[in-house]
């Protein structure tokens, strides 16, 4: 990556990476996996292994993106999911036997597993 040199290069990059963002979420189902030391503990490399073989059993695509703690370590594994032009919903605790229902309920279906999100995140836009 080139330095930046200037106040407005780094606007200018900032603004870029939003529109890309704002795109990304316009266009793919992101899966966001807490794997930080806590998530990784509470079993979050089972649960990601687990959210790649169903996906790829039902043949969907999907980005799935690592992020390190977000504070909730109680919670782990956390597992968010942002579906198209949709508020970024949270699931707690999830285990790789609730990875199914997710899929089949929230990314198939459009409807998040209520009882157990934690958290929903509007989009910003």
């Amino acid at each position: 990556m080139a330095k930046i040199g200037s106040l407005e290069e780094l606007k200018a990059l900032m603004q870029e990476q939003q529109q890309l963002r704002k795109q990304a979420y316009q266009e793919k189902v992101i899966i966001y996996v807490g794997a930080g030391t806590c998530g990784l503990a509470a079993g979050a490399g089972e649960t990601l292994e687990q959210i790649e073989r169903e996906l790829q059993k039902r043949n969907l695509s999907a980005e799935i993106t690592t992020v390190g703690c977000i504070g909730m370590c109680v919670r782990e594994p956390l597992v968010d999911v942002q579906l198209p032009n949709q508020p970024r919903v949270t699931y707690g605790n999830v285990k790789p036997a609730m990875v199914a229902r997710i899929i089949d309920e929230h990314i198939i279906g459009g409807k998040p597993v209520m009882e157990w999100v934690v958290g929903i995140v509007p989009t910003d836009w």
